[in-house]
């Protein structure tokens, strides 16, 4: 059976906007995840070392028969392809997917922590994601729109509007 899951999406690097549109339909492409709906395109301030170029952000709803970790291993097969090097935390890429929610899950595993551990104080993840799911309840019970209005939107703004973005 099918479950909900959330991939929040980032670049800074080789042309970001085109490097997440093109996420997009990998993520589509992959057997067993079918991208359901697709927030607006962000630009954001950096979060790491200084220096880097604004991110783009944006964030999909998958449907999947895949398990938590096996999507994992999908995400980061695209992220490899697009290029990604994990050498400096927090710093500039060319792709990166993270899952923030999977279902009403909670996993807390060597390799994979859903609820996402930082979504709570990334409004470049939650905006995005109350683009795609306005009515969202956390598995605490926290409700998204609660936490857009404490977070906001400071340092977002809105460079497309829907997917496809350009």
């Amino acid at each position: 059976m099918a479950e909900t899951a959330y991939v929040a999406l980032g670049s800074n690097l080789e042309q970001p906007d085109l490097q997440l549109q093109r996420a997009v339909d990998d993520i589509d492409s992959m057997p067993q995840i079918t991208v359901a709906a697709c927030s607006r395109l962000y630009r954001s301030d950096p979060v790491g070392p200084p220096g880097q170029p604004d991110y783009c952000n944006a964030v999909v709803a998958v449907n999947t028969t895949l398990a938590p970790l096996r999507l994992l291993d999908a995400l980061q097969s695209i992220e490899n392809a697009h290029g990604r090097v994990r050498s400096v935390r927090w710093g500039p890429r060319t792709l990166d997917l993270d899952i923030i929610l999977f279902g009403n899950r909670c996993i807390e595993s060597e390799r994979l922590t859903v609820p996402h551990y930082q979504m709570r104080v990334r409004n470049f993840v939650l905006c995005p994601l109350l683009d795609v799911a306005p009515d969202l309840e956390l598995p605490d019970g926290t409700l998204l729109q609660v936490m857009v209005d404490e977070l906001g939107y400071q340092g977002l703004n809105v460079i497309a509007d829907r997917y496809p973005w350009f």
